[in-house]
């Protein structure tokens, strides 16, 4: 199953991350492995995985490739891809759909890189921060546009404004794109609610799953906000 018909056919759409450190350079994983946090994700009902081979956050292509090979779910790639050759890589490591960041790329690039990844049969999820950056997406329709609550400029280092997500979801929804998604900076089942509630068809969520002490009681708790329709 394509990346986007996944997401969107969940119950709790929440596209669950792998990272090995946080942008301060923490450590997300423990003691646990790569296949352990996977089976935990399958287990949780997870419809996609996103992994961060970004060497920002401790990453690796090898993460990818594991990561595909041990899960049947659509796998994101993570990274600052920039060339068409880097796309060919992903596929070739198993990834489903791959990270384009408007904020880091000219804007003369963007729809050659989502033409080139939807000829791969790859899902552009394009991570934008503002409306002229939502605006000037090609072919919107057949991608996944992910508003980032954080700024990548910085790697990513500030707390995060989950308002934005909030301000920018007129224009998303003007775009064409068929799933909009929040991403970085959600830590609680009750933001995650808000923004479900607002109109966001999926989450994007690394930190603050793999640092909660029950993965399942913070679905759970997601969940039980979602049926009490959180505003």
């Amino acid at each position: 199953m394509r990346f986007v018909d996944a997401l969107l056919a969940a119950d709790r759409p929440v596209i669950m991350e792998l990272k090995r450190r946080d942008p301060h350079g923490g450590d997300l994983f423990g003691e646990r492995s790569i296949r352990e946090i996977v089976a935990e994700y399958e287990a949780a009902g997870a419809p996609c995985i996103s992994v961060v081979t970004g060497r920002w956050f401790g990453g690796a292509d090898s993460m990818l490739r594991e990561v595909a090979s041990l899960t049947d779910r659509p796998v994101l790639q993570k990274d600052f891809i920039t060339r068409r050759d880097q796309l060919l890589k992903a596929k070739d490591l198993g990834a489903s759909a791959v990270l384009l960041t408007a904020g880091l790329l000219p804007r003369s690039s963007m729809p050659t890189l989502v033409g080139a990844s939807l000829e791969l049969g790859l899902t552009p999820f394009v991570e934008v921060t503002s409306e002229a950056e939502i605006d000037a997406l090609p072919s919107a329709d057949q991608c996944v546009v992910a508003v980032n609550n954080k700024d990548i400029k910085n790697k990513e280092r500030d707390p995060g404004d989950l308002d934005r997500s909030i301000r920018l979801l007129p224009a998303l929804a003007g775009s064409g794109t068929v799933c909009p998604v929040s991403a970085s900076g959600i830590t609680e089942p009750q933001d995650a609610a808000r923004l479900l509630a607002a109109g966001y068809k999926g989450l994007l969520i690394g930190t603050g799953l793999l640092r909660t002490t029950s993965l399942v009681d913070w679905l759970d708790s997601l969940d039980k906000l979602r049926n009490v329709n959180v505003p």
